[in-house]
């Protein structure tokens, strides 16, 4: 009969040891899974980045290649990225000596980012460079609030670039 005891009892801890990893397990769920899901909703944010990185980065090399910017975003080629996704409206604005790529949020709680890329004069270290020869620089900036509306383009004065105020200066994903 000792046997059958120990039998017992060692069935009872086994499921008391079940219903204890149970609960540490629903314990970890019920803060891992509302973490998982504002990362998720984060991931969101890093779409336009990645998107004006890319097109910022397709943008100098179209300048290196033709001595002008592209005017659609088709001409650099990128076929992965779309002018309008679920949560962003992609648009741009080029001019002779810039050109503009904006990531416009869809929805009130997403922040939008803009890219600039701005021709230069090259400098002397640099291969080929003359008087004339001109090269670009690139900016990215993030909003600093959530919204729906187009943030300011940066600027290029003096020698430098800057995010406009209310925007701030963002690593593109991929450094």
């Amino acid at each position: 009969m000792s046997q059958q005891n120990s039998k017992s009892a060692s069935i009872e801890y086994n499921g008391c040891g079940w219903l204890v990893l149970l609960i540490v397990i629903g314990g970890f769920f019920s803060v891992a899974v509302p973490s998982f899901q504002v990362k998720l909703r984060n991931n969101k944010q890093w779409e336009p980045r990645d998107y004006i990185s890319l097109i910022n980065k397709r943008q100098q090399a179209y300048f290196a290649e033709k001595s002008v910017f592209s005017t659609s975003v088709k001409a650099l080629g990128i076929r992965i990225i779309k002018t309008e996704t679920e949560n962003y409206k992609y648009s741009h604005h080029t001019t002779k000596k810039a050109t503009f790529n904006y990531g416009v949020s869809k929805h009130k709680n997403l922040k939008s980012c803009v890219g600039g890329v701005f021709v230069i004069p090259a400098t002397k270290g640099e291969s080929n460079a003359s008087k004339n020869k001109k090269t670009t620089t690139s900016i990215l900036c993030g909003a600093d609030s959530a919204g729906t509306i187009k943030p300011p383009e940066p600027t290029y004065q003096n020698g430098k670039i800057a995010c406009a105020t209310g925007t701030r200066e963002l690593r593109p994903s991929y450094d």
